[in-house]
């Protein structure tokens, strides 16, 4: 016999508590994204469990598919689901179809982390077959990314490179159709081969070009060696220290992420400390033209380095005309985010100056920002930036140039409100108050 096999534990789902204990709603989710994956519902059998000591019991389905079945059992108790689909693959390859249901209920379900097998059973077309080296995937499998609550965002891979659960975070390297390989951590989309010029050359341009002669740049985060290759680009750098919390990240860079970070890691420039980036803030006694946080969102181990606090500590270890930089989160899907960091940042920082840009592995319009106590982006004009990067022979960007400096700092109304940056033009003070 030949057929898929797909099972899934899911821990700490984060879904509506009806899905796991509401006999209509699990059973109208599995039934609906069986059709809507094109397999055929044959019949269908649920048993919901006895409430203990007040607790709701959970559910056990099983629906019998002209191709194989799924099964689903869930233990509200706990927030966890298993998942079961097999398909056969005698008469045609359903691969894509148990694919696409698979992964349409683990969407739903939304755990934070799970324990998937892939199963394949007899002798299946060599489009399914495994290879050396990478998990074969169907080729709708998405991968797929919260962007607050209510809403996500996805995209189709051909193979998951690989995956490893370090001790702070799991690790996983895909390859896609849109954008090449692409970086995922506990979840989240980091970065990928086709555009991550976006993030990075926004992230580190605009203050490196503010800056006279930037020599030195500390790094906070940025394992996969995208930020640090595009600062290396500026001549006068002598300096830059990567302090990157974890090792794996690093390694599964260089192994996989070459053309992100272009062999920055060879560079004898660039030194990297692995720990954590606030110790290391903490105990350094270098000053540094630069500081980047080029960080995970602040849901994850880097959420103590969002605040005052840490930001403080950044602003001590700035030369005189330093700066920093970093990214705020979506003002669209993360607005309390964006306006708690932004806040944050003018109780520390003489100028805040928000950047809005557009990043498509985000999927959302999406803010960064250039703090400091005396250097200003915004009064730094196209012709000056231009001039600039004519001498340090910036001339491999693919999205910043010196005509889009200024525009970067340009922001919708809403943008302006929630950074609290209303005022908008250079000169005008920042609001004092931000709204609830």
């Amino acid at each position: 016999m030949q057929g898929l096999h797909l099972t899934g534990d899911l821990f700490n789902c984060s879904c509506s508590a009806a899905l796991l204990t509401d006999l209509t709603t699990l059973a109208t989710l599995c039934r609906e994204s069986t059709l809507d994956a094109g397999l055929t519902v044959v019949d269908e059998k649920f048993h919901v469990f006895p409430s203990v000591d007040g607790q709701p019991g959970g559910i056990t389905g099983a629906l019998l598919l002209a191709e194989s079945h799924l099964a689903v059992h869930t233990w509200p108790e706990r927030r966890g689901v298993t998942l079961d689909v097999y398909v056969c693959n005698f008469t045609s390859d359903n691969c894509t179809k148990a694919q696409r249901l698979f992964e349409t209920l683990l969407v739903a379900f939304r755990p934070a982390s799970q324990s998937v097998n892939r199963i394949e059973r007899g002798d299946l077309t060599a489009s399914t077959r495994g290879t050396a080296g990478a998990e074969a995937a169907a080729p709708d499998r998405m991968i797929f990314d919260w962007l607050n609550a209510n809403s996500g965002y996805g995209f189709t891979a051909r193979a998951r490179l690989q995956t490893l659960q370090s001790p702070y975070q799991r690790i996983e390297v895909y390859d896609t159709p849109q954008f090449g390989r692409l970086f995922r951590l506990d979840g989240r989309l980091m970065t990928s081969e086709g555009e991550e010029f976006f993030y990075h050359e926004c992230m580190t341009h605009p203050a490196m070009l503010t800056h006279p002669k930037p020599e030195s740049v500390l790094v906070i985060g940025g394992g996969d060696g995208g930020s640090s290759e595009e600062i290396l680009k500026h001549p006068s750098v002598r300096r830059v220290v990567m302090a990157e919390l974890d090792q794996a990240v690093i390694d599964i860079s260089k192994q996989y992420l070459g053309a992100i970070h272009r062999g920055a890691f060879d560079d004898p420039r660039l030194t990297v400390r692995i720990g954590d980036g606030l110790d290391y803030v903490r105990s350094t006694t270098e000053r540094f033209d630069l500081i980047v946080l080029d960080l995970t969102d602040p849901d994850t181990p880097a959420f103590h380095l969002y605040s005052e606090q840490f930001f403080r500590m950044c602003r001590a270890i700035l030369n005189p005309g330093g700066m920093l930089t970093l990214h705020l989160g979506s003002p669209v899907f993360q607005q309390s985010t964006v306006r708690k960091n932004a806040e944050s940042l003018h109780k520390v920082f003489a100028q805040v100056r928000p950047m809005a840009l557009y990043i498509p592995l985000y999927g959302s319009l999406w803010c960064l920002a250039v703090a400091s106590d005396s250097a200003d982006p915004r009064a730094v004009g196209a012709e000056l930036v231009a001039t600039r990067m004519r001498e340090r022979g910036l001339a491999d960007l693919q999205y910043y140039n010196a005509e889009l400096h200024g525009a970067l700092f340009v922001l919708p109304n809403f943008v302006r409100e929630l950074t609290g940056n209303a005022g908008g033009a250079a000169g005008h003070p920042p609001m004092t108050r931000l709204a609830a």
